[in-house]
């Protein structure tokens, strides 16, 4: 009877959350700080981000704060990526720790950048003259700042977890504009007496609030040649997504292990997902990842359905595939994905590596 009152709260919490959602985001934009969307851990990539069902590590303050609670010891993530040619870097360090038999806590940076940039706004004076020597170069960067925290509980044949994201976003482009923003991300988990686990994740629930500070005369005209700018907007809303999962893994022969994992990505808004209302746009991905041992790992995923429009009126069916492999041993875990394979989507594919440390290394 008490675990069914549980449910009961669990389902009309979710209920609350959920429907203002969909609400706001009928009234906000689709896009910002896309960059927080990426996703961390060459693992995930390489199952399409298809994990927010089977993240149990440090990793799991990004994917779904609810898998920390999981978490035996401490654990220390490092992640480096190149975007655009190596045009842009993607970088993330993670670090979560027990806080007791029920709880756990975590902390990560991501910084997405671009560097070197050239600054040819004063390249024409005033009086139209071109001078070289008056270029200069600035960084436009994207930074990050999660705190995670996660709990427990514990029933007879099954266990529900809760996690809760509090992020500080920094935005910086050289010496022209710079911004702050504040958002909160939920996540749950579930596991089954049948031993089958179920994962939430709401991004930005509460909304992320950007406010830009630009500055003063960057947008003025400085000649005929460089007319005035409209000066864009300072504040933006980042408006909620949602990613559900549900997972297994089987054991073969006691050596061999499979893992699968088949996520719903939602956005509260039309896109070319291959699933678009007016309402919601939902997008599917599969993650697979055979071990052997305990030490060794295979993964492919795909994901990222979109129907991209051709000259000829028609829609085309997009997707990304992946593929991934690891090495755990004593306590080392390497990572490697290389996304989007034979180039099947509109996006570039990228080599990504990770690395992850269980804190007995330095014991």
């Amino acid at each position: 009877m008490q675990q069914r009152q549980d449910a009961l709260k669990i389902r009309s919490i979710l209920f609350l959350l959920l429907f203002p959602l969909v609400v706001l985001g009928q009234a906000t934009r689709k896009y910002s700080n896309e960059f927080m969307n990426i996703g961390v851990d060459a693992r995930a990539f390489g199952m399409a981000n298809a994990v927010v069902a089977n993240s149990l590590d440090v990793n799991s303050g990004y994917w779904n704060p609810a898998g920390l609670a999981a978490l035996e010891d401490n654990q220390l993530a490092l992640m480096h990526a190149s975007y655009f040619a190596n045009i842009a870097q993607y970088d993330y360090v993670g670090f979560a720790k027990p806080i007791d038999d029920q709880s756990a806590f975590g902390v990560s940076l991501i910084r997405f950048g671009v560097d070197d940039i050239l600054n040819t706004t004063q390249l024409i004076d005033e009086q139209g003259n071109i001078d070289f020597d008056r270029i200069s170069l600035f960084s436009a960067a994207d930074y990050g700042v999660t705190f995670s925290y996660a709990r427990r509980l514990l029933a007879v044949d099954q266990e529900f977890s809760y996690g809760v994201n509090a992020k500080v976003i920094r935005r910086v482009i050289g010496d022209f504009a710079r911004s702050w923003g504040f958002g909160f991300d939920i996540g749950a988990r579930y596991i089954s007496e049948n031993d089958w686990h179920w994962g939430l994740m709401i991004r930005d629930v509460t909304t992320t609030f950007n406010t830009w500070q630009i500055e003063d005369g960057i947008f003025e005209g400085v000649s005929d040649q460089i007319p005035a700018q409209e000066l864009p907007e300072t504040t933006e809303i980042t408006i909620p997504k949602m990613q559900i999962g549900v997972a297994k893994k089987m054991t073969f022969s006691y050596d061999y292990t499979l893992l699968a994992e088949f996520d719903l990505n939602f956005r509260f808004a039309q896109t070319n997902d291959i699933i678009s209302t007016s309402v919601t746009s939902i997008s599917p991905s599969l993650g697979l990842e055979f071990g052997y041992v305990d030490m060794v790992y295979l993964r492919a995923g795909v994901g990222n359905f979109q129907n991209l429009p051709e000259l000829d009126g028609s829609d085309r069916l997009n997707f990304q595939p992946n593929l991934g492999v690891g090495f755990q041993y004593k306590g080392i875990h390497i990572d490697y994905a290389l996304t989007d394979i034979g180039d099947q989507s509109a996006a570039i594919y990228s080599n990504v590596f990770s690395l992850k440390l269980d804190w007995e290394l330095f014991r």
